[in-house]
């Protein structure tokens, strides 16, 4: 098993031990650290305690949330030593140690003294290095890898071996070979290599070849179209502790996306996902007014700079309002500080932006890449109409054309949307209709499997965007 799922979103299993290992780590070297200092008694302001263990947690958790925000185990498939550690470098020195001090000023007791917060980040540094080095030379083994077996042969079936073999290191995964379903006539052309005749005994064959899931991958599964699948063969393989998944699931859990042309209607209705439920409502209600009164506070004079610098390059408005459309298609209007050239759009013709977009100004490319742009709409976070985490909206122009081009796409809209986004983080910008069924398939993912756990895993990754200007047009 390389999955397992928290809170309705798949986590790889290898990296959450290796972030359990990770944190256990900042944990002992907070303790070790703290104790120096000795118990801080009481706060001033809040009257709470603070032992050398609490001050060791909290430490341990600044550090994880660091680990997330830089992409660290994601990036870390593709790095080498070098660039993992000038990852933790930046993360632990610069946002860790900035995140500590953010907290030392609200809360003066959690302070572990200037000395011992550099070695213990020093030592959070040296200790992740040579666990994930440790962790990296584990599961680069051959025996770590899952083998799997594709039930079909065509273009579905491609396009799972495509995607396997373009993310074989990060998903630790090798496909055996193809099994012909009934309705293929003759394997894909890019899979001939990979087709196996059926076998005569399923479980043997999977024992034989050490195979560890079956995904069942038919172009065509109705018998009505002369689709037919060994059910009891599969069943038998399922009860010896082979898995058994369709298409989509694969989908799903491997890329933390939904292939839209494998859903059906019955499938979005049935399936684990797409609920409602009041506590989450309420929950990330109150998360969305906390942070954004506390951003609006740290973020103002950033703001007001930012504005100033608009209007002397380009005169006002300082302010772009743009209708866009939000939960369940009503409309609403959102603000951002310009970016763009006064009547960036003649006629009021809605037109997408483009790479390299020559209507945006040297101040609009910097509060861009900055995400500074972004900030007045903290307004209409406090005011309800967005979240902090959900798809991004879009304007009523576009989303009519959208709608009747790209299946499902309207879904989008059964959550609020937000600043930020799962789509943002797994697909760069997109200004085309291609681009947005792309991103579509991972806005129909957190749609589907939105938790308060998932937004906050959003909202720290996010960190990586903002600071390496990721996605930005």
């Amino acid at each position: 098993m390389s999955h397992i799922r928290l809170l309705k979103h798949y986590v790889n299993l290898p990296f959450l031990f290796l972030g359990i290992a990770e944190f256990a780590l900042f944990y002992a070297l907070g303790v070790n650290l703290a104790v120096q200092t000795g118990d801080s008694g009481y706060n001033d302001l809040l009257y709470v305690p603070y032992s050398a263990s609490s001050r060791a947690l909290i430490f341990a958790c600044c550090m994880a949330c660091c680990t997330l925000a830089m992409g660290s185990y994601g990036a870390m498939r593709n790095e080498g030593i070098v660039n993992r550690a000038l990852r933790a470098v930046v993360g632990y020195c610069l946002l860790g140690i900035t995140a500590m001090h953010i907290l030392f000023f609200v809360l003066p007791k959690t302070h572990l003294g200037g000395s011992v917060l550099f070695w213990a980040v020093m030592g959070s540094i040296a200790g992740v290095l040579v666990l994930r080095t440790i962790f990296t030379s584990i599961v680069d083994l051959d025996r770590f890898n899952r083998r799997v077996l594709v039930y079909g042969s065509g273009k579905l079936a491609n396009r799972i071996v495509k995607q396997s073999t373009k993310l074989a290191d990060s998903l630790a995964l090798t496909v055996v070979g193809c099994v012909p379903s009934q309705t293929d006539a003759e394997p894909h052309e890019d899979l001939k290599d990979l087709a196996l005749e059926e076998p005569e005994d399923w479980v043997t064959f999977c024992h034989q070849q050490h195979i560890s899931e079956i995904i069942v991958a038919p172009d065509e599964r109705r018998r009505s179209m002369g689709g037919h699948m060994p059910v009891e063969e599969f069943l038998d393989c399922k009860m010896e502790g082979v898995q058994v998944i369709d298409a989509p699931t694969f989908f799903e859990r491997e890329l933390s996306m939904i292939e839209i042309e494998l859903v059906q209607p019955g499938w979005m209705l049935f399936s684990d996902g797409f609920q409602y439920s009041h506590l989450r409502d309420w929950s990330k209600r109150l998360f969305d007014l906390a942070v954004s009164l506390l951003l609006v506070l740290i973020a103002s004079p950033f703001m007001i700079l930012a504005g100033l610098a608009v209007v002397l390059e380009t005169g006002r408005p300082m302010f772009y309002k743009q209708v866009r459309v939000g939960l369940n298609g009503k409309e609403f209007t959102i603000y951002k500080l310009r970016s763009m050239t006064q009547n960036a759009e003649k006629g009021g013709k809605a037109v997408w932006a483009q790479k390299n977009d020559a209507r945006v100004t040297k101040v609009g490319a910097f509060i861009r890449n900055t995400r500074l742009d972004e900030l007045p709409q903290l307004l209409n976070v406090l005011r309800g109409d967005m979240s902090f985490v959900g798809p991004r909206p879009e304007r009523p122009q576009f989303v009519n054309e959208l709608k009747d081009q790209i299946p499902y796409y309207d879904v989008r809209h059964r959550v609020k949307p937000g600043l930020m986004g799962w789509a943002q983080l797994k697909y760069p910008y997109g200004a085309s209709v291609e681009d947005t069924e792309n991103k579509l398939r991972y806005d129909l993912y957190y749609t589907k499997n939105h938790s308060f756990f998932m937004d906050l895993l959003i909202l720290i990754q996010t960190v990586e965007v903002v600071l390496l200007g990721k996605g930005v047009h």
